[in-house]
Order: structure tokens, then C-alpha cells, then sequence
């Protein structure tokens, strides 16, 4: 039998050195909170508390405040919720004739519209968006041919090139309008010989060449355009009665004192103008080089039918 020293322990209660628990050692530092962590503390509840938050936060604050709201379901405190209640309707059972398995068992869900567009824009939007793609609307939908990239910028290029063609042919025009009107006016002498034309008067466009005929019709069209914009506001403080011996022809037609003349059409023209830009700008060329012994690429008016220096008829050979 062994003694105990300390005391005499229960039968069947040994010590057990292997399996000995030591004691974890007390904190060195008082778990009481100091001075400078209390000011620390509220130094930043203070700062907290001062946070004014920017308009970008609040919206966010807001948009999950309603968002939340929005996808909770119907709270049986609710007022819908009960009028629903006292007519046999349950939590998690759908509305209508039992059976049903296409009846809604929650409300209908809002859709937040946010900014000002007007309510059918999102519809227009996605109309111009099956348009292009190519996608017809319908319950068949078919695939169009879609244009490539490629082919959209040949159809740019070329649309580009017609332009710059069509307006280096109104610069021709002018090019030809001015030569033609350092000739002497023969033309007009001829006309006025035969009696086609009456003295003041200008000369019909239809002898004009069919070249720069477009120009002088362009011309006309705008100066008549602007007389009667300009007579029309001189024509509300004129006195009907009153007759002016210095009108000329068209300030009567202007008044309203004399119809004016329609212009004629003029087949020759349409015809022309029909034609490719790029073709008009050909013949206007080689009209100035056989008549003028003049290059619209140099812009230079050579002193020889021959044009010698010349380095050709088209642009490139112009470089």
C-alpha cells in the first residue's frame, strides 16, 4: 500500500504524469481597455459618425435597398397578402383553378427603368439590332447575308472615290465655262442673227454645251431662288396698283405680274448626266486638251495642239 503525502486518493484514482494539462500563464497586460486605445476608439467613431457619403454611395446604398425589396417574397403582413388570405389563398400555393401548372406563384416582378429614354426605345433598339444581323422578326426567322468587313470598306472606298470624282467634275465645269467665256461669245452673235434671241435677254441653256450645261442650270436655279425669297419679303409692303417703268422681265415674273417661262426639258442633259462621274470627267478632259490645248491635271494651258511635256491623259500617269 502506498502513502500519499498530500492526502490519500479515491481507489481507482491514480496520477497520470504523461498525460500532465499545464496551465496556460496569465496575461502579462490588463485586459482593461487604456487610455490611448479608448481615444484611438473613439477617434474613429467619431470619424465614422462625420462620414458624409457621396452621392455615387447613396445611389448604390439605394439600388440594394430596393433590390433586396424586390426579391423577397410577399410578407404575410402585407395588405395584399391578407386580402389574398381571406379568399382561400395560401403561402406557396399559386392563385386560380387548382391543377394549373402555368399559374404564377409570385407576383410580377418590376422591372427598375433607369434613364430618360422614352418606354417603346428599348423596343426600337432591338428592332434595329435584328435588323442588323440580319434576323427577321417573326416565328420563323431567317439569316440574311451579312455584309463583311471587307466589303463594307470597298463599298466606303468606292463611295469615297465617286464623290472625289463627281467633285473634280464640277471643277472641270468651271474650267470649261471659263474658256468658253473668253471666246468671243460667237454663239450669242449667231443667235442674235438669226433672231433666236432678244436683246436683255439671257441665253437658253439648252446652247449652252451639254459639258458644263449642269453648272449654268445648277447657277440659274440657285440666283432664282434667291429672287424670290428676296422679292417675297419686298412684296408685303408693295402696293398692288403701283407699276414701275424700270422692272426688267424678271423682277414682273418675280411680282406676279408676268408667268414666268417653265424650263423646257432637256433630254440631252438627262443623258449626261446619267452618265458614270467618272466617264463625265473624261470627255470634260479630253475636250479641254483638243480644244484648249489645256491639261486639267497640270493646270496648264500648253502653247501646242501636241501638248509636249505633258505626261498623259489620266491622273495616275500624272502621278
Amino acid at each position: 500500500m502506498t502513502s500519499n503525502l498530500g492526502g490519500s486518493l479515491p481507489e481507482g484514482d491514480e496520477d497520470d504524469y504523461m498525460s500532465m494539462a499545464i496551465a496556460e500563464p496569465s496575461p502579462i497586460f490588463s485586459s482593461t481597455e487604456t487610455s490611448i486605445q479608448r481615444s484611438a476608439r473613439k477617434k474613429r467613431e467619431a470619424e465614422a459618425r462625420a462620414h458624409q457619403p457621396s452621392k455615387a454611395e447613396l445611389a448604390r446604398q439605394a439600388e440594394l435597398k430596393r433590390d433586396k425589396a424586390l426579391n423577397a417574397s410577399l410578407p404575410t403582413t402585407s395588405k395584399g397578402f391578407q386580402m389574398m388570405a381571406k379568399l382561400g389563398f395560401k403561402a406557396g400555393s399559386a392563385l386560380g383553378k387548382e391543377g394549373n401548372e402555368y399559374a404564377r406563384k409570385e407576383p410580377l416582378g418590376v422591372v427598375v427603368k433607369e434613364g430618360r429614354s422614352g418606354v417603346g426605345m428599348e423596343g426600337e433598339k432591338k428592332r434595329k439590332f435584328r435588323e442588323e444581323v440580319g434576323v427577321e422578326s417573326g416565328d420563323e426567322s431567317m439569316n440574311k447575308k451579312r455584309e463583311t468587313e471587307v466589303e463594307f470598306r470597298d463599298r466606303q472606298g468606292r463611295e469615297r472615290e465617286e464623290k472625289r470624282i463627281e467633285g473634280l467634275c464640277w471643277g472641270a465645269m468651271k474650267v470649261l465655262e471659263g474658256f468658253e467665256g473668253e471666246d468671243g461669245g460667237s454663239r450669242e452673235d449667231q443667235l442674235q442673227a438669226e433672231g433666236e434671241t432678244e436683246k436683255g435677254t439671257s441665253k437658253p441653256t439648252k446652247l449652252v454645251n451639254v459639258l458644263w450645261r449642269e453648272l449654268v442650270r445648277d447657277r440659274q436655279e440657285k440666283e432664282r431662288e434667291r429672287r424670290m425669297r428676296h422679292d417675297l419679303h419686298q412684296s408685303l409692303s408693295r402696293d398692288a396698283a403701283y407699276n414701275d417703268p424700270d422692272e426688267d422681265k424678271q423682277d414682273r415674273q418675280a411680282w406676279g405680274d408676268e408667268e414666268e417661262e417653265v424650263e423646257e426639258e432637256d433630254p440631252e442633259l438627262e443623258e449626261f448626266t446619267a452618265l458614270d462621274p467618272a466617264e463625265k470627267l473624261k470627255r470634260m478632259i479630253e475636250y479641254l486638251r483638243q480644244r484648249w490645248s489645256y491639261c486639267f491635271w497640270c493646270k496648264f494651258q500648253y502653247p501646242d495642239e501636241e501638248l509636249h511635256g505633258c505626261p498623259g491623259l489620266t491622273e495616275d500617269e500624272h502621278g
